[in-house]
């Protein structure tokens, strides 16, 4: 993965001058060793900021040039006692990243006196602080405790500040208005700006220009070669890979001429209409190649399919996918295939399609084909470039941000799988089981004007997603309830 974050977490430990700096020390010390046992592997991505315990704002200067100088880009402020709430406040505020604050425990009942440290106070006082200021700060949702225990927030902390990094350095790069019909899938900018995200918005004509001046290109039998290994036996368009690969280097190509000053990009791009007739192909296997390094691209200019995505890819570390929402388990099917072998009624089922976006990676026996829904009024010629197969069976999160016409931040987040169930379908495509589906469908996705597309991160990452859009100030973000637990419109009486 090449277009994500890497975070390296600074850790700064404060005291408050009347409490003994020792407890600090001691527990910092404590901390980074529990972290170093418990994630070995990763504990280079954690700096133990060594230069003095926070006590005063001199201090914070100290430390906040210790953990710039040595390539931090995210900060943990941890209260080894109760803390100086001024100081360590500005810590956040003047940290260019984004700032989590923990707190310690006490350890043992036989020394509350000389070893008390009453962080669990102090954790009060900095919250209230950085409200006065109007700081943005991550606090977990049960920020105080033991060594082992504060290691583990740290580590959950990693995916969330690299979500938050990569949203302060992201361009989108669209091209061309969506497609007639799919207004759903709007993209009021503001909250884009809002957000620290960039976006570059250009016409189909510009790309369509490009493209052509890349015929020819000396690195195109490369790049075909490449897609031939990829697919193997699943090459059933080969007459199609000189074009893609062709298309392929125009957008790699874009996004080094037009990232500009930021680190990360992700697409949204036109496909139909009039992009088959006029290019010859659907750009579906060079989408889904991209994203699978780390470079999102959704279909149909989706711009906040895009951003979904990219989030998903940051807090995942791994790839990706944009999917319609897109019909139902037939009940047969559901009868022979999923009833009794699997926990979930027929509504916790759906199935999640597009026509071939998804990175060969998480497809079972992935094949070129052509897009058989615009075959349907196009010659068939024009319409491949897909590649399709069955998702891989596994863990889920189906999840988007999104901002409504009044440009409103709203998301969804639900964890599910993916069942390794055969589809008997087209494109790229699966069988989900999400707990609660129907429910969640009628009071969040159809009540809340979500649009069809969602994105979907592979594996459980629910928790972390939450607590980006938390941080990201999204005040509605819907999951699906347990039973039991009534959306505020749901009839009680059903």
């Amino acid at each position: 993965m090449n277009n994500i974050p890497e975070v390296k977490i600074g850790v700064v430990a404060v005291s408050r001058d009347c409490f003994p700096e020792s407890l600090s020390v001691n527990r910092r010390k404590a901390l980074m060793e529990a972290f170093a046992a418990q994630y070995g592997p990763e504990a280079p991505s954690v700096y133990e900021c060594p230069v003095c315990i926070v006590e005063s704002e001199i201090h914070m200067v100290q430390a906040l040039e210790d953990v710039k100088k040595n390539g931090c880009n995210a900060l943990v402020v941890y209260l080894g006692n109760f803390g100086p709430e001024i100081s360590e406040t500005l810590l956040a505020k003047h940290f260019d990243g984004p700032a989590m604050f923990i707190a310690a425990a006490e350890e043992s009942g036989d020394n509350l006196v000389g070893g008390r440290g009453d962080a669990y106070c102090g954790m009060l006082n900095a919250s209230y602080n950085l409200k006065l200021r109007e700081i943005k700060a991550y606090i977990p949702e049960n920020p105080v405790g033991d060594a082992a225990d504060c290691a583990r927030m740290i580590h959950e902390f990693i995916p969330i500040a690299r979500a938050l990094v990569g949203l302060r350095n992201l361009k989108i790069i669209s091209f061309g208005p969506r497609p007639l019909n799919f207004l759903a899938c709007n993209a009021p900018i503001k909250r884009l700006y809002d957000l620290g995200v960039e976006i570059e918005e250009n016409s189909e004509l510009d790309l369509f220009e490009a493209f052509h001046k890349h015929a020819g290109d000396p690195r195109i039998p490369e790049v075909k070669a490449d897609m031939e290994r990829e697919l193997g036996e699943g090459n059933k368009k080969p007459e199609i890979l000189e074009k893609l690969a062709q298309y392929e280097l125009t957008l790699l190509d874009w996004i080094e001429e037009h990232k500009g000053y930021r680190q990360y990009v992700a697409l949204a791009g036109k496909c139909w209409p009039a992009f088959q007739t006029q290019f010859g192909f659907v750009p579906c296997y060079v989408n889904s190649r991209l994203t699978g390094r780390g470079i999102p691209v959704s279909c149909e200019v989706d711009v906040y399919g895009a951003l979904s995505e990219f989030i998903g890819s940051c807090v995942s570390g791994d790839i990706v996918t944009l999917l319609d929402i897109n019909n139902t388990v037939p009940k047969d099917m559901y009868q022979s295939e999923i009833e009794g072998k699997f926990p979930y009624g027929l509504t916790d089922t759906f199935m999640g399609f597009h026509c071939g976006n998804t990175c060969s990676k998480k497809l079972c026996s992935p094949t070129m084909k052509y897009q058989m829904i615009m075959a349907r009024t196009l010659p068939e010629e024009v319409t491949q470039g897909t590649l399709e197969g069955d998702i891989v069976p596994g863990d889920i999160t189906f999840f988007r941000l999104q901002s409504t016409a009044d440009s409103v931040l709203r998301a969804y987040v639900a964890e599910g799988e993916v069942l390794p169930v055969a589809t008997r379908s087209f494109g790229g495509v699966g069988v989900f089981a999400i707990h609660e589906m129907g429910r969640f469908y009628r009071h969040v996705l159809i009540e809340k004007n979500y649009p069809h597309h969602g994105a979907v991160a592979f594996g459980h990452h629910g928790r972390a997603l939450f607590e980006v859009f938390k941080f990201l100030g999204v005040e509605d973000t819907g999951f699906n309830q347990p039973k039991g637990m009534l959306y505020p419109s749901e009839n009680p009486f059903a």
